[in-house]
């Protein structure tokens, strides 16, 4: 029963409490390593998906382009070649088909012929001409 005691009255003995020392390295290493892995994410995130040039403004084009004011508008069409072809249909009827190729053309000057602007465009129109079976 002694022994149970003393080892009782060992255990609830005061002890006296120091705070431990504890070097500043460690401390600093444990908040320093987790924000280092923290930028460089960032820092990769940053490089991979933001635009590294920002676009330059977009300008509206009446503001760049000098105004041109058409004196002078000239439309011309002129046929280029026309023929005729046939070709069956599904149900094996005949269809005559009369082709025409076509060249259309603009010519735009301004009022002191500094500029002139000249569209071509070529065009093809068929018409379908059933024939007649008897």
């Amino acid at each position: 029963m002694q022994r149970l005691l003393a080892a009782r009255a060992a255990r609830q003995s005061p002890r006296p409490s120091v705070a431990p020392r504890t070097a500043f390295w460690p401390l600093l290493l444990r908040w320093l390593v987790p924000a280092t892995a923290v930028l460089i994410a960032a820092f990769v995130v940053g490089r991979l998906y933001l635009p590294r040039d920002p676009a330059p403004p977009r300008q509206n084009l009446a503001d760049v382009a000098p105004v041109v004011t058409a004196d002078n508008v000239e439309l011309d069409q002129e046929l280029v070649r026309s023929f005729d072809t046939v070709a069956l249909l599904p149900g094996g009827e005949p269809v005559r088909f009369r082709c025409r190729e076509w060249r259309d053309e603009v010519i735009l000057r301004g009022k002191d012929r500094s500029v002139v602007i000249e569209q071509r465009t070529p065009r093809i129109e068929v018409i379908p001409v059933r024939f007649e079976t008897y």
